[in-house]
């Protein structure tokens, strides 16, 4: 039996394999979990601190070959990331570690340069930046897998603007709908996704500096010579073009707006492909067999049932959604920050900030497949709307014999048809024809598709055809 000894060391010897995705096929081996990766946040951080010195160098108050050298040497690959993570532990966060490090190898190959990493930074300002700027790197992926999705719902809606299906509620048959109006409520969650994401661009994702209580104070400190509101303006401003982000009015060290907008948008996007997900899967059932996901070498494969092909996409776009909204609450948790910079605040956003992220990239990009390769039975829709021989119209029915009958007696003599309709299978419709003043009634209004659920899906290819004039506007590549 291996003792903990053991176990640990085990553990040790590839520590990189603990981030591999093994218990969560939604975002394993997507483009996501890789922009999200630990070596993608140590390069974000590197990326940030060459900007800084880029930005310093602007403004005199770094040499240029020293900025250079910087830039030069930020390369992830030069850094022991699992030792970083290690010592991370001594200080609560990665930059401490990070800079004691990069300062030893940018001087092993300029020893003046080396005097001018992090110079007059702080923890924060390199966390809080490294952060947007993977979320920045991030989004991008997710919006443009976003796009292939609409494009492939605005299909579905466009292709099955009158395909009948049962409309249902409660998990029941309610009243007759199309399979387009139900695709193009699919579209419209996701335009909301994408423009929630868009407005994220469109206002900034802006980076962080502050120093270290927010006043920059330490910046300032290396330019004696400097106006301070001009010279901590324009280190803002040019530090922010170094990176393609955006230059906030303040430091936001403990005024969280950027995190929580990102977790909440990511959230939504997670909930958004979940109702596609949830519903696919209620539509692919078995005994329902109106839609089926693409299923190529043998995916969704049971490991006991042969016969079985399970909606494994459809499943893993689920369990997203599902996951993001504690996530982020824990975001959202974390606002009330003390002081100048929170002990415990700031930390507990990381983790649930890349999982979102993590989850809503490998959700988008699951979602592609799922949509665009959708198999849609209409044969099956159509059958399926006479489940209930004809209860499925009780509701125009009703509303046809009530000036006829009035509204109780109607209601009353549909309650009992209806029943008996469920207990015994026999049509509505020759119910109805068996009570002497309801057919009466019905056939005096000169109607031929009183029963028929084509004849009664409202206004649903308007509805459709209106949803599809909605547009999805190029992405923001600010």
């Amino acid at each position: 039996m291996p003792t903990d000894t053991t176990l640990t060391a085990a553990a040790d010897a590839d520590t990189a394999q603990l981030d591999s995705g093994l218990l969560a096929p939604v975002w394993a081996g997507t483009p996501a979990a890789a922009a999200v990766s630990d070596g993608a946040w140590l390069q974000a951080m590197l990326d940030a601190e060459a900007a800084l010195s880029r930005a310093q160098a602007r403004l005199g108050t770094v040499p240029e070959t020293a900025a250079r050298v910087i830039t030069e040497s930020a390369r992830a690959e030069h850094l022991d990331l699992t030792a970083l993570a290690r010592q991370a532990r001594e200080s609560a966060n990665p930059v401490v570690a990070l800079v004691r490090e990069f300062t030893a190898l940018v001087a092993s190959q300029d020893p003046d340069a080396a005097a001018y990493v992090h110079r007059g930074s702080t923890s924060q300002d390199i966390l809080d930046t490294a952060s947007i700027l993977v979320a920045h790197r991030t989004l991008r992926l997710i919006r443009a897998d976003l796009a292939r999705v609409e494009q492939a719902l605005a299909g579905l809606a466009a292709d099955h603007r009158d395909t009948l299906m049962a409309g249902r509620t409660l998990a029941l048959h309610a009243v007759p709908t199309t399979f387009g109006l139900k695709a193009a409520g699919w579209r419209h969650l996701v335009l909301d996704a994408a423009h929630k994401l868009d407005d994220l661009g469109a206002r900034g994702l802006p980076v962080q500096l502050g120093g270290a209580a927010g006043t920059l104070a330490g910046y300032l400190q290396h330019a004696p010579a400097a106006e301070p509101a001009a010279y901590v303006r324009e280190l803002t401003e040019a530090f922010a073009a170094e990176l393609g982000l955006s230059a906030p009015l303040l430091p936001w060290h403990v005024l969280r707006t950027p995190v929580v907008d990102l977790a909440t948008a990511a959230a939504f996007l997670c909930g958004a492909l979940g109702k596609i997900a949830v519903d696919v899967l209620c539509l692919t059932r078995t005994e329902t067999g109106e839609v089926h996901e693409p299923a190529p070498g043998g995916r969704g494969a049971s490991s006991a049932m042969p016969h079985k092909r399970n909606p494994v996409l459809a499943t893993a776009v689920r369990s997203a959604a599902l996951q993001a909204p504690q996530l982020a609450a824990t975001v959202l948790a974390c606002m009330p920050s003390e002081d100048e910079r929170s002990a415990g605040a700031w930390h507990a956003e990381w983790e649930p900030l890349r999982a979102l992220l993590r989850l809503a990239g490998g959700a988008a990009h699951q979602a592609v497949e799922l949509t665009g390769q959708l198999s849609v039975d209409p044969r099956r829709m159509r059958a399926n709307t006479a489940l209930t021989a004809g209860q499925i119209v009780s509701e125009k029915i009703a509303a046809v014999l009530a000036p006829l009958l009035g509204k109780t007696e109607a209601r009353r003599l549909l309650n009992e048809a209806s029943a008996r309709s469920a207990r015994t299978g026999e049509a509505l419709a020759d119910l109805l024809a068996q009570d002497g003043r309801a057919a009466a009634a019905l056939g005096a209004t000169g109607l031929t598709d009183l029963f028929a659920p084509e004849a009664y899906t409202g206004a649903a290819g308007a509805l459709t055809d209106r949803a599809l004039t909605r547009t999805l506007p190029p992405a923001n590549r600010a």
